[in-house]
């Protein structure tokens, strides 16, 4: 497989490094070759910056290469690459988090959210912590926890660094040096706590789950997450 790293930072250098572990080509290095002919590439994946995402994927999906992004900070913009996708009848994935066991973090959130949303003796707060070179807070892993809280509980949106409310999941965010990234959910109540934890020991877990989505998504149409790739229901 011939891969495109649009972008080529820290997380496409590691990329890098799985991708050819497992046998892939790295045909293209975004920040490493200023003009590119994206259809070299047999897939790509975007981890730029947040204002040139749309444009990277944009550029995919116009020239038929399926795309994996996992930059974070651009998805205001998220709806119009969905219907690009669909027009084109290309291939997409966006995740806040490719790490493998992220993606299973996320669903026993989702499970622990349905469990605790009738007891209204909890507090839900939240934490996340990442090296001090990441650009957006809360991270985009925090936010799709929040999502998952709100989708099962009566929680109506989530805060950045302020007091809980009995509307909004306060989330923490911390910029310490070389954390990959650590999230923590609590339910806090007078009698006692419930926390889930999640902690990267290095970015390497993100890596592989973006190459293992780079090798599904192949010969597929369509927008997808991590959910599909792992086959979660």
């Amino acid at each position: 497989m011939k891969i495109a790293l649009l972008g080529y930072g820290r997380m496409g250098q590691e990329i890098e490094k799985i991708a050819i572990s497992r046998g892939h080509e790295i045909v293209i290095k975004k920040d490493v070759n200023d003009t590119i002919d994206i259809t070299l590439a047999d897939v790509a994946i975007d981890f730029s910056v947040p204002n040139s995402a749309f444009n990277n994927i944009s550029n995919c999906i116009n020239n038929n290469v399926p795309v994996i992004s996992g930059t974070t900070g651009w998805l205001d913009k998220y709806k119009d690459a969905v219907a690009l996708c669909e027009e084109k009848k290309g291939a997409f994935i966006y995740a806040s988090n490719y790490s493998l066991g992220v993606n299973i973090f996320f669903e026993l959130n989702n499970q622990l959210a349905k469990m605790m949303h009738t007891l209204d003796d909890y507090n839900i707060s939240m934490e996340e912590i990442h090296h001090i070179k990441k650009l957006d807070a809360p991270s985009g892993t925090a936010i799709t926890l929040a999502e998952g809280i709100i989708n099962n509980t009566s929680k109506e949106n989530w805060t950045l660094n302020e007091n809980s409310s009995e509307e909004n999941i306060p989330i923490v965010a911390k910029r310490i040096p070389d954390v990959p990234g650590t999230h923590t959910v609590w339910y806090d109540s007078e009698v006692d706590s419930i926390e889930i934890k999640h902690t990267a020991h290095s970015r390497k877990g993100f890596a592989l789950g973006a190459v293992v989505a780079a090798e599904w998504i192949l010969g597929k149409t369509g927008v997808f997450n991590m959910k599909n790739v792992l086959n979660i229901r």
